[in-house]
């Protein structure tokens, strides 16, 4: 076994655990903190999987910016009373625990499943994951929605400074 399966093993694992931690955790800190731990995890996996921009982009945009956001959010919750928080054995839960056994039974259809054979690569599987390629295409075919969604960003932008001038004066 390479060292780049191995560390893809790894990282899974890892992502699967923080996942299931950031479900299970009561206390919503503890829950942001798994979080950023499987966006970590989630990196991890995409560097082994050779996107190295992707890994950089899930560090910085989700692991740092959207994370304060969620724990500034939660920080501002007035949580309060924790016992009045807890739920009793209601219908979500029970659609829940439907949903985990159908995906159990389709994760292990999946394991003992054989194989099928298709294991070639596309021809261009090692400059997919890259800068260059991605801003090729992205400056290229897909200029016109790029443009797009600046005006739509700066239009939003502007609107959101008049409605709060307006709040000011």
């Amino acid at each position: 076994m390479s060292l780049q399966v191995a560390l893809f093993f790894l990282f899974g694992i890892g992502a699967i655990a923080t996942a299931i931690g950031t479900i299970t955790r009561r206390n919503p800190v503890a829950a942001a903190v798994n979080l950023i731990a499987h966006f970590f995890m989630l990196a991890g996996l995409y560097l082994t999987l050779e996107a190295q921009l992707l890994a950089v982009l899930q560090i910085l945009v989700y692991a740092g910016a959207i994370m304060v956001l969620v724990v500034f959010v939660i920080m501002l919750l007035n949580l309060g009373n924790e016992q009045a928080l807890r739920e009793q054995f209601t219908m979500r839960k029970i659609v829940g625990v439907v949903l985990a056994a159908m995906f159990v039974l389709q994760v292990s259809v999946l394991v003992n499943a054989q194989p099928t054979g298709a294991t070639t690569l596309s021809p261009k599987a090692a400059t997919l994951g890259t800068v260059e390629s991605i801003g090729q295409a992205l400056f290229t075919q897909y200029l016109f929605p790029f443009e797009a969604i600046s005006l739509l960003l700066l239009a939003a932008l502007v609107g959101a400074i008049i409605l709060a001038k307006r709040k000011v004066e």
